[in-house]
């Protein structure tokens, strides 16, 4: 048996400086990396405690009512202050939710034409066009709520008053237009302000989707919706979801545009024609006015409007797990 040897000759000190170099550059990114996301951890943990501090007199004060109390009293004329979030919260979570019943279906629209349906050369510049809405001002979008949107509605608020405001469930929600300055319009306007994120988001998740999984739906028959439904939307759930949550926060956390357009008003109803308030349009409408306990309590709605959006994205990716887990379950 013949057997060959092959002498190694052994690793030059230039590699070995690299391979060195390169260990401790792996540790640094990944030290620094870890750094970062702690240190975002770190702010918002060190915002949660700083305003749970300053809101604590109202808190303490309050109580639980603070949450359960709609009525919303810094100056009576007789006996203690009265700081009730409930008003504004509903407020925050119907002008969002409307909101989001418009931008949704027609964000997930456009970002299917664009990825799906557009041609090549309209793509570009329909991107363009919904980036330079992002990047519009929101105080633009009040002004022109206020000035141009609001006024031209009413005629439709009316109509809609006098054609569903017998009806026995949608009666209550197309209620009489006091002016257009109400929930309806100011979630006319957030829809307008988030369709751009949602659509941006969505657009880029839709891009993602393998093209071998879209061809092998249309090799097997299925029209463009069959493919789409089958194809794109199980596979950009999560990343779907993910823009909606993040255009329900840019919603719930708008200050300017809504304080111009909802009306300025402390009250709970079904109504969408009602003028109302949310707890970010109350904050920047009072704060420059308010002292001690007032303060605080502008300051807890803050507290408030933080947990929500917190709860709000436990709930989301609970459901997207959930559903995850139940299209992995079907494949298998």
């Amino acid at each position: 048996m013949k057997m060959t040897l092959t002498n190694k000759s052994p690793a030059s000190p230039s590699t070995l400086t690299r391979r060195g170099s390169s260990a401790v550059g792996d540790r640094v990114f990944s030290w620094w990396t870890l750094g970062t996301g702690l240190l975002v951890l770190a702010v918002l943990g060190l915002i949660l405690i700083t305003t749970v501090r300053e809101a604590w007199p109202a808190l303490d004060a309050m109580g639980l009512r603070f949450l359960t109390e709609r009525t919303w009293d810094p100056n009576p004329a007789t006996g203690d202050a009265v700081f009730g979030a409930l008003s504004f919260a509903y407020g925050t979570a119907i002008s969002s939710l409307i909101a989001l019943l418009f931008a949704v279906p027609i964000s997930i629209g456009i970002a299917l034409f664009l990825t799906e349906l557009a041609p090549r050369r309209l793509r570009a510049p329909a991107v363009t066009v919904i980036d330079l809405l992002a990047a519009v001002p929101s105080v633009v979008f009040g002004l022109w709520g206020i000035l141009v949107v609001a006024p031209a509605l009413v005629p439709v608020y009316q109509w809609c008053h006098d054609v569903l405001g017998g009806v026995p469930v949608l009666g209550n929600l197309f209620g009489p237009v006091v002016s257009g300055r109400n929930y309806m319009t100011a979630g006319l306007i957030l829809a307008i302000m988030v369709t751009p994120i949602i659509t941006s988001i969505t657009r880029e998740v839709f891009s993602t989707v393998p093209r071998a999984d879209k061809d092998a739906a249309l090799a097997l028959g299925a029209t463009r919706w069959e493919m789409i439904r089958g194809a794109v939307f199980p596979h950009s759930f999560g990343g779907v979801v993910g823009a909606v949550m993040l255009g329900l926060g840019r919603a719930m956390g708008e200050t300017i545009a809504v304080a111009l357009v909802i009306g300025g008003s402390t009250n709970i109803t079904a109504n969408l024609f009602a003028p109302g308030n949310s707890m970010a349009a109350v904050i920047v409408q009072q704060f420059g006015e308010s002292t001690g306990t007032f303060t605080a309590a502008l300051i807890g709605l803050g507290v408030v409007l933080f947990a929500m959006t917190v709860l709000i994205n436990v709930l989301a990716q609970t459901v997207v797990r959930r559903a995850e887990a139940r299209m992995k379950g079907s494949v298998a």
